[in-house]
């Protein structure tokens, strides 16, 4: 999973602020680590599935309720995905007070 590439996708498709996009992005990186989309869907996490199956979320969406929508629907088809929702974004002022 590239990372800098899922987050332009991300923005494009979605919007959202800086903050949510890396988030989201971090967690899809995690995700993938983890090999658990290898085993149970038999496929790696790409990019463009990443954004498909983010565009099957209501419309009026964020970026994380979109993801954590996706994680959702995983979770009761196959188990073990809660662990990659996001539960809180830093925002970038906040960020920056902490470099």
């Amino acid at each position: 999973m590239d990372r800098k590439r899922l987050e332009r996708a991300l923005a494009d498709e979605f919007g959202g602020t800086a903050a949510e996009r890396r988030v989201v992005s971090r967690a899809a990186t995690d995700l993938t680590d983890s090999g658990k989309p290898s085993r149970d869907r038999g496929h790696t996490l790409t990019v463009p599935e990443t954004i498909r199956h983010l565009s099957d979320a209501p419309d009026d969406s964020s970026v994380v309720d979109r993801w954590n929508w996706w994680m959702g629907a995983l979770d009761a088809a196959y188990g073990g995905y809660k662990y990659f929702t996001v539960r809180f974004v830093e925002d970038d002022e906040e960020a920056g007070l902490r470099r």
